[in-house]
């Protein structure tokens, strides 16, 4: 995350957390996506799924009314059932009421499965009223001699889209076209198709007036979507905490959510991280989210992230301010770019290990380190800074020692980059099982894939108890052995048989043949290839146009 956040990781019952490799992700397994300003929010997916929930729930319940209305009048007035259109009726009720089950669920679900969500809960209904309107056409021409007018229901089911469901008014004219268009379509098909539906359209005029209906009704929407889209904007412009003003909401993780603000008095882009309100209310989430602030405070080591104020809003909303970082973590370069440069590898896993040395020496261990964690930044001009974020887990070694592991039901971590001992919920956990999380990194980033890949958790904590990792050079042969030999050894099931600490590590790497294959230069160079070099600047560029 590019401010530093990370989602919180646990095998508690209470914070369930992905656990599958990166190459296999589940359809619904909770699934807490990493943050950064120049992607996709985060928190718009949240958001978009609230909205998909009240919005299927919504048509639900009008689809379900309309069931149960046209099943009672069809039995009173013992007409005969259509049992095409009736049963197509019964699949779209019991669609949209799935739909809102499974977004009603404690599941954060991935973005490209809302969109999915939002196809089937749209488009579903579309498509039967279409139906509806062969139907009806055909049956009104019979008898009448004319053709019926366009329902409201078409304008009803835009308006639903337009106005739950968050978009760009781009992406939305899209949706509403199709939606609104599909009468029209269907009115143009059949008069194409029929030579009696064709004159009964000349004679009343009827796809003219469906024409400027439709037309009418795209443009109202489009632009609602458009003004709603603005309006929230700007709430979240308006909004303040404290001496902060939230400019944009960058994401959500586990606890809260984490907006770029500006400092009204200093003007300095920063970023704060807020409590859902939802769980501000328990203590074991407020302890977290205090020991996060006081350990991450206690540190000043340039590749460790910067916390700069911490405070209680007034109404309540529990915060802390932090440095703005641009730039992705390293399961984010990974997944955009695949493995690294051994030589990149090696310069950002250096740079961690020297704030995870100043960790260490002040007694903290951080206990959560995977590639989510570690963040190659743009600081002070530089690019490839690493920062070691995310230290709610971390705690000293003498709490550690006096911890109880089962009074809180669970064992806390990473399952894919985690210790044998922490795996096995031993209490003797000290500076080296930092050493084996940071190796299962190196793993991962050099790899693209981690030690130990199994798609349950237990697998993968008893895999990193009793098995060895496979070799590095088995998925690239071209890596140096020495490197392959450095990582492995950091992944030895004994503490004892590690690096010993932070500081050993390092040194290591930088012995390594590719340690000076990759500098500043050319960490810039990449990251302008990217178009990603100078955010800092677009960054303050921007916050001075919004003032």
């Amino acid at each position: 995350m590019p401010i530093g956040t990370s989602a919180e990781t646990t095998l508690d019952a209470t914070d369930p957390t992905p656990v599958a490799p990166p190459e296999e992700k589940s359809v619904c397994r909770l699934h807490l996506r990493e943050m950064s300003l120049w992607g996709s929010s985060v928190a718009s997916d949240g958001l978009l799924q609230t909205r998909l929930r009240i919005a299927s729930l919504c048509l639900f319940a009008g689809f379900a009314l309309f069931l149960l209305w046209q099943t009672v009048s069809l039995s009173e007035q013992n007409e005969p059932l259509h049992i095409v259109p009736y049963l197509a009726h019964v699949g779209c009720t019991v669609l949209l009421g799935t739909m809102g089950y499974l977004l009603y669920r404690p599941c954060v679900w991935q973005h490209k499965f809302l969109r999915l969500f939002e196809v089937l809960t749209f488009l579903t209904p579309t498509a039967y009223f279409a139906m509806l309107q062969v139907l009806q056409t055909e049956e009104m021409l019979q008898e009448t001699q004319h053709l019926p007018t366009l329902p409201a229901r078409w304008a009803l089911i835009a308006f639903t889209y337009a106005m739950f469901i968050p978009n760009h008014w781009r992406r939305a004219l899209v949706v509403l076209g199709t939606i609104l268009l599909t009468p029209l379509v269907v009115l143009v098909c059949m008069i194409v198709l029929d030579s009696h539906i064709r004159a009964a359209a000349m004679v009343d005029m009827t796809l003219t007036e469906t024409a400027l209906q439709v037309s009418l009704a795209l443009g109202v929407a489009v632009v609602g979507v458009r003004t709603i889209n603005a309006l929230r904007q700007e709430v979240f412009a308006a909004k303040r905490m404290g001496q902060y003003r939230l400019l944009k909401l960058l994401g959500s993780g586990g606890m809260g959510d984490v907006f770029l603000a500006e400092h009204d008095l200093l003007k300095r882009p920063c970023a704060v991280k807020t409590i859902h309100p939802a769980k501000a209310g328990d203590p074991r989430v407020l302890a977290r989210f205090e020991r996060e602030v006081q350990a991450t405070a206690r540190l000043s080591h340039w590749n460790t992230i910067n916390i700069f104020d911490y405070g209680r809003a007034d109404d309540g909303t529990f915060y802390y301010v932090m440095e703005f970082l641009p730039g992705k973590n390293l399961m984010q370069l990974v997944e955009e770019h695949g493995p690294l440069p051994p030589g990149r590898a090696i310069h950002l896993i250096h740079q961690a290990c020297d704030g995870l040395r100043e960790a260490h020496k002040v007694g903290l261990i951080h206990r959560d380190i995977k590639p989510a964690n570690v963040f190659a930044a743009e600081v002070g001009g530089l690019h490839d800074v690493a920062k070691l974020l995310d230290f709610g887990l971390a705690k000293p070694l003498s709490t550690l020692q006096n911890e109880s592991l089962t009074q809180e039901g669970a064992i806390t971590g990473s399952p894919l980059f985690m210790s044998p001992e922490q795996a096995s919920g031993e209490l003797e956990l000290d500076a080296r099982s930092d050493v084996y999380s940071m190796g299962a990194v190196l793993f991962y980033i050099l790899t693209g894939r981690a030690p130990f890949s199994y798609d349950k958790p237990l697998k993968i904590l008893a895999a990193h108890i009793h098995e060895q990792p496979p070799g590095l050079r088995q998925f690239r042969p071209e890596l140096d052995p020495e490197l392959e030999s450095v990582v492995l050894r950091c992944l030895a099931k004994v503490p004892a048989e590690r690096f010993q600490s932070a500081e050993d590590l390092g040194e290591a790497l930088s012995a390594c043949r590719d340690a000076n294959t990759w500098d500043w230069q050319q960490a810039e160079t990449w990251w302008q290839r990217e178009g990603k070099a100078g955010m800092v600047a677009e960054v303050k560029e921007e916050l001075q146009t919004s003032a």
